[in-house]
């Protein structure tokens, strides 16, 4: 599939993240080629794979800040490659997915990619989620100058250090995604507040609140961050669900 045909203009403002490295995977030389003309004339340092082997050589040469990475491919399949590079790596994840194929979606998330778009799609709406990532971790990042008393978050026995955007268990490391600490931040800042699923996706995705978007990808982040959270993921005490409303984190006095 290709990006919709009918989005043909370039953002001329001076971009925000030039410099930054995007590493592009799809098996289909056309997509490679539309997405790469566009990031590098928005500043982005571009590598391309055709396919899943090549990725992560690619991956692991070049440190790329992002990967646009698409399903269904060659040698190795998005899947494998997620898997890959969550084994030592947060770097954030874009998966690109057929359209109406919820599952796979679904999957993808659950192995640890951050976001989707689905195709056909517009090149604008996914420059836009990458601008979207690249300026959340970007924010984290300028958190490190404020006081360390504000960095550090302590609700029962998890500890958030926002600084070095680091979570803590009983003083265990634990590993989170950036899009997994984001929401834990949210959740945790305002312990014991319910927060909508909606509400969730503007915060933390920054999408806006008329964007269509499957909720279903705040429900996997949840089920990822209660497996590395929790002692019993089939009793949740730390991220609970508010019945009719959405997620929020136990208020702990």
């Amino acid at each position: 599939m290709s990006p919709a045909a009918s989005d043909k203009t370039i953002d001329a403002k001076q971009p925000s993240f030039a410099g930054k490295k995007v590493l592009i995977v799809d098996d289909e030389a056309s997509i490679r080629r539309i997405l790469e003309t566009r990031f590098k004339m928005l500043g982005y340092e571009i590598q391309t794979a055709g396919d899943g082997e090549e990725a992560v050589e690619v991956f692991n040469k070049f440190s790329p800040d992002l990967v646009i990475l698409d399903i269904m491919m060659p040698k190795m399949d998005g899947y494998g490659v997620t898997k890959e590079i969550r084994q030592g790596h947060e770097t954030p994840i874009i998966i690109l997915t057929a359209l109406g194929d919820v599952a796979e979606r679904i999957t993808g998330l659950e192995l640890g990619a951050d976001d989707y778009v689905v195709k056909p799609f517009s090149p604008k709406e996914l420059e836009a989620r990458v601008k979207a990532i690249l300026r959340r971790m970007a924010n984290a990042g300028s958190s490190n100058g404020a006081g360390k008393d504000n960095n550090v978050l302590v609700v029962g026995n998890i500890k958030i250090d926002r600084s070095k955007r680091q979570v803590f268990k009983k003083n265990e490391r634990i590993r989170l995604t950036g899009m997994e600490f984001s929401l834990l931040e949210l959740l945790m800042g305002s312990s014991g507040t319910p927060f909508s699923r909606s509400e969730i996706l503007q915060h933390v995705w920054s999408y806006p609140p008329d964007h269509r978007i499957d909720t279903r990808v705040v429900d996997v982040h949840v089920s990822r961050l209660r497996a590395k959270l929790e002692n019993d993921i089939t009793n949740p005490e730390l991220i609970l669900t508010a019945r009719g409303i959405g997620y929020m984190f136990q208020k702990i006095d």
